[in-house]
């Protein structure tokens, strides 16, 4: 799925701003199909955004089951003759939407893009409504997984009900990324795949290009960022030697620009597409990981998409703030936890050199009850893996031509110790490993490697431990050796990479005691002291992501107080202790 973007042949309408909202009390809007008209007794709702925070109402940030959103629009006359497509950034986490009261589209999975085609739909030259109903209830056939759990007792409220979820961040819903209108031509460039390579000094760009139409020549120009041109082809499929290319880097990105033209029998040019990509090359070989040909350690942080007030919704000011602090403090990469992130994020992180894993939305897929099953009929079944299936072909079909992501991961701490896990994620990972040979895989671990039975499938280990939080809690003493009886567990079962990705202690910001105690800023930086005199020992470990890079929302429990906390940055973005720290260690290495 090609982003959209303006060019000579292409125009972008950005429908972002003020929607009219309205939450579902009694879930009777589709039965009464409130898309056929205006919606009634409605209120403004900003888009892109999640809804929770935003009102002052209880009810409308724990609201479980539908909402809906709508707008009006004008389509000028000049785009009668084009193709009109409607994109959804994402919409958590399922989603209908209708223009002029007709369907046009429908997506499941809250992370990720869906289009429609509606120029049959719309009026030309008139006002015309989009119509969006988005539902945030999660069941065993979707990721993330959940369940709702009903109560019919004596202690609550005829048929109360509560969204049941297994991961620990707060389960938003709304419309979470800009809708676009983009125009093409009726004959356009529906897809480009960009692979590079390296030879010496020169640059290798393979290329795929899906053309919509008949009797059409494909034409390609290579630029560098000058805007010389390096490379020419003709083609839909091929490659280009780039000589003495200049590498995408971590830390020194460079983007060339792939400029793919289509002209009709007469020469005429009918559609353009300007993609940024870079050129470089990621493999895993023994204990390290290769970006270009040069050993790579991962420094950086498990993180989210999570703000004040906004809650997921896109905030390109609070993602170049990201992005500053990520370079402030030595990072030089992070995991798109849980869930993959905005394309904005990731456009930005190929321009910044910062270094992604890129995973599925695959996390509540772990019961922490070894008693019960969680890959079983009634739970994790074949529905639950044709839509990871179907997420993972998004993902690529997204993803594929960012320099900055370097990996995938198909799922975090997932019961991996259960049988059923194995022929499971080799079903996935089949299916990555088919559409996206270019790239290793990796799945995120919480048990143990005695128990685990799915590593055999990935090329490198990630692993998640808390010893001197969830074990042992608030004792530093025992961490170094825990570490490193656990790092060498894996390393001998599966002699692979290993990266730690999430390691971290909740800290309340302005929190000091000596000597330290559990959510203080000093226990931050001692916890945190302990795990890398673990990782300085084994030249196997190449990468520690500390969990978290900020503090964010999670749903309400006796463990959380108002949030998670254990950001190295406040949830407005402000350091702790811990970022000089970091930033003392990272800037060394």
């Amino acid at each position: 799925m090609l982003y959209p973007i303006e060019s000579e042949s292409r125009e972008v309408k950005d429908l972002s701003g003020l929607w009219n909202f309205k939450v579902d009390k009694e879930d009777e809007g589709l039965y009464n199909k409130w898309y056929m008209d205006r919606l009634k007794e409605s209120i403004v709702m900003p888009v892109p955004a999640s809804y929770n925070d935003i009102t002052t109402d209880a009810s409308i940030r724990d609201h479980i089951g539908n909402v809906w959103y709508e707008r009006t629009f004008f389509v000028p006359d000049s785009w009668r003759d084009k193709l009109l497509m409607i994109r959804v950034g994402s919409a958590a986490h399922h989603a209908i939407l209708w223009i002029n009261s007709i369907e046009a589209v429908r997506h499941r999975g809250g992370f990720l893009p869906f289009e429609a085609d509606i120029s049959d739909m719309v009026k030309y030259g008139e006002e015309n409504r989009v119509t969006v109903c988005v539902n945030n209830v999660l069941d065993w056939t979707c990721l993330p997984t959940g369940e709702i759990k009903t109560y019919n007792d004596e202690k609550h409220p005829a048929g109360y009900k509560v969204q049941e979820t297994y991961f620990d961040f707060y389960n938003y819903s709304g419309i979470h990324r800009p809708v676009k209108l983009y125009t093409t031509p009726k004959t356009y460039i529906e897809d480009i795949k960009v692979t590079t390579d390296i030879c010496g000094v020169d640059g290798v760009v393979k290329y795929d290009v899906v053309v919509k139409g008949e009797n059409i020549s494909v034409l390609l120009c290579l630029s560098d960022e000058t805007g010389s041109i390096v490379a020419e082809g003709t083609g839909s499929s091929g490659s280009l030697m780039v000589s003495n290319a200049k590498l995408w880097q971590p830390g020194k990105p460079y983007l060339y620009t792939l400029s793919v033209k289509l002209t009709d029998t007469s020469g005429k040019v009918v559609d353009v597409y300007r993609l940024p990509f870079g050129i470089r090359t990621v493999k895993v070989e023994g204990s390290k990981f290769f970006i270009n040909g040069v050993p790579f350690y991962f420094k950086g942080f498990g993180k989210h998409e999570d703000s004040d007030i906004r809650g997921k919704g896109l905030d390109e000011v609070l993602n170049v703030r990201d992005f500053n602090l990520l370079k402030w403090i030595g990072a030089n990469s992070f995991r798109t936890s849980h869930y993959p992130y905005s394309e904005e994020i990731i456009n930005l992180a190929d321009q910044e050199g910062i270094v992604l894993i890129d995973e599925a939305p695959a996390v509540g897929m772990c019961l922490w009850n070894d008693d019960e099953k969680i890959f079983a009929e009634d739970r994790i079944n074949a529905n639950t893996l044709d839509h990871h299936l179907q997420t993972i072909r998004e993902m690529i079909a997204r993803d594929k031509n960012h320099p900055s992501v370097v990996m995938w991961s198909v799922a975090n701490e997932a019961a991996t110790n259960e049988e059923a896990a194995l022929p499971y994620f080799t079903s996935v990972v089949n299916e990555l490993r088919k559409l996206d040979p270019s790239r290793p895989v990796t799945i995120v671990h919480t048990v143990d490697a005695a128990r685990d039975k799915v590593s055999q499938l990935f090329d490198v280990i990630c692993i998640n431990r808390y010893f001197g939080w969830y074990i042992d809690h608030g004792v530093t003493d025992f961490i170094e050796k825990q570490m490193d009886s656990e790092l060498l567990a894996w390393h001998k079962k599966y002699p692979k990479p290993i990266i730690v990705t999430e390691f971290g202690a909740d800290t309340v910001a302005g929190f000091h005691q000596i000597p330290p105690v559990a959510f203080t800023e000093d226990f931050q930086c001692e916890f945190l002291e302990q795990y890398f005199k673990s990782f300085d020992k084994f030249d196997f470990v190449i990468g520690e992501h500390i969990w978290a890079f900020a503090d964010f929302a999670t749903k309400q429990g006796l463990t959380r107080v108002i949030g998670n906390k254990k950001g190295v940055f406040t949830r407005q973005r402000q350091p702790k202790a811990a970022a000089y720290l970091l930033k003392a260690r990272w800037t060394k290495i």
